[in-house]
């Protein structure tokens, strides 16, 4: 069992920066990635960013490059997703996610989940 948990989310003007943190405990893998995904009102979850923890390779989607950095803390078991020159289509649910192996940028490959942490961009 893993257990994840997101915080950093809050309300931000458009062209502000957010920065999340998802804190890994319990029994996670020898070689895992972790993802970032988030959900609209309305919309499907959707791939942001993942990382491999040991290689420290990272995928991001199109919509998010060059404005969001994945990075880690092995030390902490946490995984941060910076966000910078936020818009108002970035609102959404923000959830991360653990997988054995590589990363992935399908929902269902991910074997657990945190609860989600709120993202809000005003413009």
């Amino acid at each position: 069992q893993v257990q994840l948990v997101e915080s950093g989310g809050g309300l931000v003007q458009a062209g502000g920066s957010l920065r999340l943190s998802c804190a890994a405990s319990g029994q996670t893998y020898n070689n895992y990635a972790m993802g970032w995904f988030r959900q609209a009102p309305g919309a499907e979850r959707e791939f942001v960013a993942t990382i491999t923890w040991n290689a420290g390779r990272t995928f991001y989607a199109d919509s998010v490059k060059g404005r969001f950095t994945i990075s880690k803390d092995n030390a902490k078991n946490t995984v941060y997703l910076q966000m910078n020159s936020l818009k108002p289509e970035d609102t959404a649910v923000y959830y991360c996610a653990v997988k054995r192996s590589i990363g992935s940028v399908t929902t269902r490959a991910y074997d657990y989940w945190g609860q989600g942490t709120q993202v809000t961009v005003s413009s």
